[in-house]
């Protein structure tokens, strides 16, 4: 990737809408989601929750991370099912050099990314972009029947970060303050929306200006007690917002956490960072600051609520991210997020909003969360549990619906109809079972009996490989470039059987939309990194000019320029020009 280019160039929503018509109608997907993965609400099980007393219809959501960052990506989490979006992470320095590959899902989840690759601007225009494409396609006939007559009602929760001189820039308060009354940008895309045909009737689709009126704080690691006392205070007194703090697992301290990953689950090549323990927040310090900023929230009409937790910071150990450390995720995560949580209730009796508890601080949760796990998590009493590390698995955001499934059935097959009902039902036999709470058991659990799941012996296995090379055209058509690719930068084209080429699909790269982040070389079958194999489309010519390898710009479903190979131009110019090779709907910039 240039040094000189961004890293991602997100697509106007305009080109956005006229994906979604294109794709739908000529192979009835959205962004490559297959109709049968959208989420359609059970009308027998009510999943609902509030989120800092705002409804949201279902219970989970992207955390901030690679799956909330650009438009296209929490509509595709919405469609799976997501009603609570906790949005990328933005700081004053919109303008970070992070080393690639950041990503390593290979085994239990590792990262080096940790805050927006957008500008600011941009990033108020991917929120806001989102925000109108869902209000139009949850009122957008070809999808009525998918989604149902009531989709429900979602959050989006604004993410800053990382020190109070940063967040009190006029950059980042007008990007709160935008958040907040959105109407200028919302104007602006409704234009855009209107030039696309098939979503012009929608432009005027109804849309409450303030966007998100909720903020996650990221301490990330090493943020002082003070500072974050600091920030949560100016962020309810200049921005009356309702505030989460995101805790980090070094609370539980060095020798709980060695003594969880490297004794209980085996993974003893984790190499963990006393200099990261010494550096971040103390648990008897941690306990008293949320007890003061939730005193201080109820004292101005605020609600305050806490985030468990952070990735847990080791060292380099494998060797195939490009930067040092990294930040550990998934399985091994959600144990040391399970059991600070449940010390977070001992120590704070009768303050958390968890069953059993009855409290007012409410708990979110992102840590290892996955379809297995998911109706455990939330029986503790997480609002909401966010998902990051297992929309990185293939699959992606099509992992969604089948985990909304799964939590409505259990929840019917407790004899129950609602989420509220169905965690004081699991409280209850908790208690019976001897716990204090379900969160108490739920701990127990994976700590024991049902350690498997997160122990280094289930989460070792390498994604499969096959003995070849990857090439340009053809390959073993698996998919995993597609599903596992978090900016949805990939997309697929039926093989036409006059073509001459082998396999029954053939895979393009929206340039623009990758990151270059490797989570699609780490499961990609085959020898080679697909994000710089398959064809590389760019619609910017200026961007196009700018990097360099194979390359071709494309306009209106052809190819007007191209690097690399003549016949390669021919091909990809031949697989655009069938009826449904050009996603963008022929839409150009």
């Amino acid at each position: 990737m240039s040094d000189e280019t961004a890293p991602l160039t997100p697509m106007p929503l305009r080109v956005l809408a006229a994906r979604i018509a294109h794709e739908w109608s000529t192979r009835s997907k959205i962004f490559d989601l297959p109709h049968a993965r959208i989420w359609r609400p059970d009308d027998t099980v009510d999943l609902s929750m509030e989120f800092l007393g705002r409804p949201c219809a279902t219970p989970i959501g992207p955390a901030a991370g690679p799956h909330s960052q650009m438009a296209q990506n929490l509509v595709l989490a919405w469609l799976g099912g997501s009603r609570l979006f906790e949005l990328k992470t933005v700081q004053v320095i919109d303008d970070l050099e992070i080393a690639r590959p950041c990503i390593d899902m290979e085994t239990i989840g590792y990262n080096t990314e940790w805050s927006q690759e957008l500008s600011v601007p941009a990033s108020i225009d991917e929120y806001v972009g989102a925000a109108l494409l869902i209000a139009a396609l949850s009122r957008w006939e070809p999808l009525a029947e998918h989604l149902g007559p009531d989709p429900g009602r979602h959050v989006f929760d604004m993410s800053v970060g990382y020190d109070l001189a940063g967040i009190s820039t006029d950059k980042v308060a007008g990007f709160i303050s935008t958040m907040r009354d959105a109407s200028a940008v919302i104007s602006r895309m409704r234009t855009e929306l209107a030039s696309v045909p098939a979503m012009a009737h929608l432009a005027d689709v109804d849309l409450d200006p303030c966007i998100a009126d909720t903020l996650t704080l990221s301490t990330f690691h090493g943020c002082p007690p003070d500072e974050i006392h600091a920030i949560v205070t100016h962020l309810i007194d200049a921005h009356d917002l309702d505030v989460i703090v995101k805790l980090n697992p070094t609370l539980l301290g060095i020798d709980t956490v060695t003594q969880i990953l490297h004794d209980e689950l085996g993974y003893r090549d984790l190499q963990l960072r006393q200099s990261a323990f010494d550096e971040d927040l103390t648990f008897d310090r941690g306990i008293e600051l949320i007890e003061d900023l939730s005193a201080y929230a109820t004292a101005r009409g605020r609600r305050f609520g806490i985030k468990l937790t952070n990735t847990m910071v080791v060292g380099n150990h494998r060797g195939l991210l490009g930067d040092d450390p990294m930040y550990m995720s998934g399985p091994p995560l959600h144990v040391l997020a399970s059991t600070l949580c449940d010390r977070l209730a001992t120590a704070l009796p009768g303050r958390l909003a968890i069953p059993g508890h009855d409290g007012d601080i409410m708990v979110s949760f992102s840590a290892g969360v996955t379809r297995s796990n998911l109706a455990d998590t939330l029986a503790m009493g997480a609002n909401p549990a966010t998902i990051c590390s297992d929309l990185l698995k293939p699959g992606g955001y099509g992992r969604l619906a089948p985990m909304l499934r799964d939590l409505t059935s259990t929840i019917a097959a407790d004899g129950c109809t609602d989420l509220t009902s169905w965690r004081a039902h699991r409280q209850e036999a908790a208690v019976a079972e001897g716990y204090a709470n379900s969160c108490a058991r739920h701990v127990a659990h994976i700590r024991s009996d049902g350690i498997d799941a997160y122990h280094l012996d289930g989460n070792s296995k390498l994604p499969r490989s096959v003995d070849h090379d990857l090439e340009m055209f053809g390959c073993v058509a698996c998919n995993f470039c597609i599903t596992v690719c978090p900016n949805d930068a990939f997309f697929s084209i039926r093989t036409p059987v006059d073509s001459g080429l082998d396999a029954r699909q053939q895979y393009l790269v929206y340039a623009e939309l990758c990151n270059e982040c490797g989570n699609c070389l780490g499961f990609c079958p085959e020898r080679g990194d697909p994000a710089m194999i398959k064809p590389r489309l760019f619609t910017d010519p200026e961007l196009f000019a700018a990097r360099d390898g194979q390359g071709f710009l494309v306009a209106d479903g052809a190819v007007v320029d191209y690097r690399g190979d003549e016949e390669a131009a021919r091909i990809v110019g031949d697989l655009l020009a069938r009826p449904a090779g050009d996603p963008l709907g022929g839409a150009g910039r």
